[in-house]
């Protein structure tokens, strides 16, 4: 988990979602007082507060959060996070790096599962991880990079662009920080709020999953049992990312102190 690194490559693209958003939320009210272009340029230039749009995105018409698509770029997650989340297809598009076409033989960069962090486990799974990558490096010396892939184990960091609506952003928040998910995935989605959430928190604010916003969990008895709670008004995927995963917080702390001596 160590490493993994998030970037919103449009962050333009937030704000002209909400003003979209407001806009075609008045234009149901207003279409009556709509004759020419002018008017309706009116409309979609009429100013609007950070109340409006947290009514806006309460309502339950989702169809008006998703004028706009936001980029997101995931260095440095696994090839399982990749299989995880692209089960995600609705009004989201996915482009990763090739096991096909690029050459990963002199790669040895893996990600770490949290739980093997700073454990004797550590070492054994690279290890595993190394030997794969070599007898990849061996074959293909004489073998294509597609056939060459299968032996790429799953821990293989990876570069993957994820596209979608702000609906779809949030719905994939909600469902991938509940804890019956891996941590890997948890963490990304973490992340991906975090970085949404300070751009516009009115818009990215109720994103949590069902314990979080309903006070309890419906997934009965497949249920972690632990509900997430929040104890400040501080950005909500922070708070989780602290609680869950210290020894993260921890690792990226030292190497913040290492690349400043």
């Amino acid at each position: 988990m160590k490493h993994i690194e998030i970037k919103i490559l449009n962050p333009d693209e937030i704000k002209n979602a909400e003003k979209m958003m407001v806009c075609a939320a008045r234009l149901t009210q207003s279409g009556h007082k709509i004759s020419n272009l002018d008017d309706f340029m009116n409309v979609y230039n009429r100013p609007y507060s950070d109340n409006t749009v947290k009514n806006m995105v309460s309502l339950p018409h989702p169809t008006i959060q998703k004028f706009g698509t936001i980029n997101i770029v995931v260095v440095g997650a696994s090839r399982r996070f990749l299989a995880q989340i692209t089960r995600h297809q609705n009004e989201v598009k996915f482009m990763s790096a090739s096991l096909q076409y690029s050459d990963y033989s002199d790669s040895n960069d893996f990600a770490i599962p949290y739980e093997f962090i700073d454990t004797d486990a550590e070492q054994t799974y690279l290890a595993d991880c190394r030997n794969s990558m070599n007898v990849y490096k061996q074959l293909a010396s004489s073998n294509n990079n597609d056939s060459c892939g299968y032996l790429a184990p799953q821990g293989l960091r990876n570069v993957l662009i994820i596209s979608a609506t702000p609906f779809q952003w949030k719905h994939m928040i909600s469902q991938r920080i509940c804890r019956r998910n891996t941590d890997e995935t948890r963490i990304v989605m973490l992340k991906i709020w975090t970085q949404l959430y300070k751009l516009s928190p009115s818009f990215f604010g109720n994103c949590g999953p069902f314990c979080l916003s309903d006070g309890a969990c419906r997934e009965g008895k497949m249920s972690c049992g632990k509900l997430i709670k929040l104890v400040s008004d501080e950005s909500p995927a922070e708070q989780i990312l602290n609680a869950d995963y210290p020894k993260l917080i921890c690792k990226e702390d030292k190497n913040n102190e290492d690349q400043g001596n």
